[in-house]
């Protein structure tokens, strides 16, 4: 009985192929230096006036709905979002801490650990992967001395790898802390990372020379005058 359960098992069709992906950030708190409820962070004047304005969209009961934006611009006056950020928070809006840290820790777009000035996300997603931001990722690496989840000993540059930025058409990107780079190329890449050490201003958008997402090259669409009213309709209508 025990050798034909055995072989029962052994038989069984798996529906993946591929191993199993586990995140690799830890959610459990440990005091740190950089990291603990002894440091102080408060909004200063122009973001209290700001979180004051996203308080006053939601109903008096309702300002624990007011969270996430607040974590997001407490999360850009820090440069990350600490244990103290958090506990700040949920004072502001009068909940228990716990409350903020189960959202925190569920959102990636929150910081746990300190990041770099730049904080480079390269979409790894399909479309991205078919038009080569495997070999974007390689030449980060390979310039700036840093591995994937690592961040550069003068602390400038913070990479890591995300899911779908929502620039398909645009395909390979990066975002670059909240502005996106498309349409890249290793050596494109490179001139990037240098302009931004550099203190240089540089142009968000496709390095392409595209405007927007419209097609590289000639038009392919609405190439010709649009018709007028009454086109393909029948006579007698």
């Amino acid at each position: 009985m025990f050798r034909t359960a055995a072989v029962y098992r052994n038989t069984q069709r798996q529906f993946s192929i591929s191993s199993t992906t586990r995140s690799d950030a830890i959610f459990v708190h440990r005091d740190t230096p950089e990291n603990n409820p002894s440091i102080p962070f408060e909004f200063d004047e122009k973001n209290l006036t700001e979180a004051k304005k996203i308080i006053a969209k939601y109903p008096p009961q309702y300002k624990k709905a007011a969270m996430i934006p607040l974590l997001h611009l407490a999360q850009k006056q820090n440069g990350w979002t600490s244990l103290s950020v958090m506990n700040y928070v949920a004072k502001f809006i009068e909940v228990p801490p716990m409350r903020v840290y189960e959202v925190a820790t569920f959102y990636t777009m929150f910081n746990r650990n300190p990041v770099g000035k730049y904080f480079l996300q390269v979409c790894t997603t399909t479309p991205c992967q078919l038009c080569g931001s495997s070999k974007i990722i390689e030449a980060i690496e390979n310039h700036l001395g840093i591995k994937v989840g690592e961040t550069t000993s003068d602390k400038l540059f913070t990479l890591v790898e995300v899911e779908c930025a929502g620039a398909c058409v645009n395909a390979p990107v990066i975002s670059v802390n909240d502005d996106y780079f498309e349409d890249l190329t290793p050596e494109a890449t490179v001139k990037l990372l240098d302009d931004l050490k550099a203190g240089k201003p540089v142009k968000r958008g496709p390095v392409s020379g595209r405007n927007n997402c419209e097609p590289l090259g000639q038009q392919t669409t609405l190439t010709t005058p649009p018709t007028g009213p009454g086109f393909m309709v029948r006579s007698d209508l």
